[in-house]
């Protein structure tokens, strides 16, 4: 059976004015699992979002990987969700990053504290209750991102593909490949590691998911590269 290689971009900026790029540590993750993938995977055709961290992902696994790897195709359906919208409608006020900035440094672990308040915040966007405030529902997110797999299949044609994407994307399709309930989907959105590796095995119309976040290329050459932020 052929592959496909869901891989979550490297670390973002967050926190910084651009959060589309990767942080210095998200460009040596993206080289890490490229020189792992050298004797593991040789992908026919690459495809991406139209995010900058995805593309820089790309950048940084090729530079790593040191052969020649297709260039990357371009699907916005692969894109992330607007997670500042997704906050924004749950806390209007942190529109107001110096706000935002304000409230989350009276916690004792702010970047604690913004999970926490990003966990409810999808959880409002998904319950399809407030589906008029949002320019995407997560319905809509949820049916552009399988629409982009099963095109992304459809040209692959039998070959292996690796996508970098992020880690709502992945998660939906885990969710779909499972048959899991929505709570579940937004719980492995949760977990997922910056540059983990997802394979999802199919042939014809047969489709399954074989591996899940894995992130031991981090793990192996130095544990502090795991981060899932």
């Amino acid at each position: 059976m052929a592959k496909v290689y869901l891989v979550r971009h490297g670390q973002a900026g967050f926190g910084k004015e651009n959060y589309d790029q990767l942080s210095p540590r998200g460009w040596e993750q993206g080289r890490v699992l490229g020189r792992w993938m050298v004797d593991k995977i040789a992908p026919a055709a690459i495809f991406g979002g139209d995010l900058q961290r995805h593309r820089e992902t790309v950048e940084a696994i090729a530079t790593g990987y040191g052969a020649q790897l297709p260039d990357m195709q371009v699907a916005p359906g692969f894109n992330e969700f607007d997670h500042v919208s997704v906050v924004n409608r749950y806390r209007p006020e942190w529109s107001d990053r110096q706000v935002m900035a304000r409230d989350l440094a009276a916690f004792p672990k702010p970047a604690a504290a913004f999970q926490q308040t990003f966990v409810s915040a999808l959880r409002r966007w998904a319950s399809g209750d407030y589906d008029a405030e949002y320019d995407e529902s997560w319905t809509d997110f949820k049916n552009r991102v399988l629409a982009a797999f099963d095109e992304m299949i459809e040209y692959a044609d039998g070959g292996d593909v690796l996508v970098s994407t992020s880690g709502g994307p992945i998660a939906v399709v885990c969710q779909h490949l499972l048959g899991l309930k929505d709570e579940r989907a937004l719980a492995l959105n949760e977990v997922i590691a910056n540059t983990s590796v997802t394979r999802v095995l199919y042939s014809a119309g047969r489709r399954s998911l074989s591996v899940f976040n894995n992130y031991s290329h981090l793990e192996a050459e130095d544990p502090a590269l795991v981060t899932f932020r």
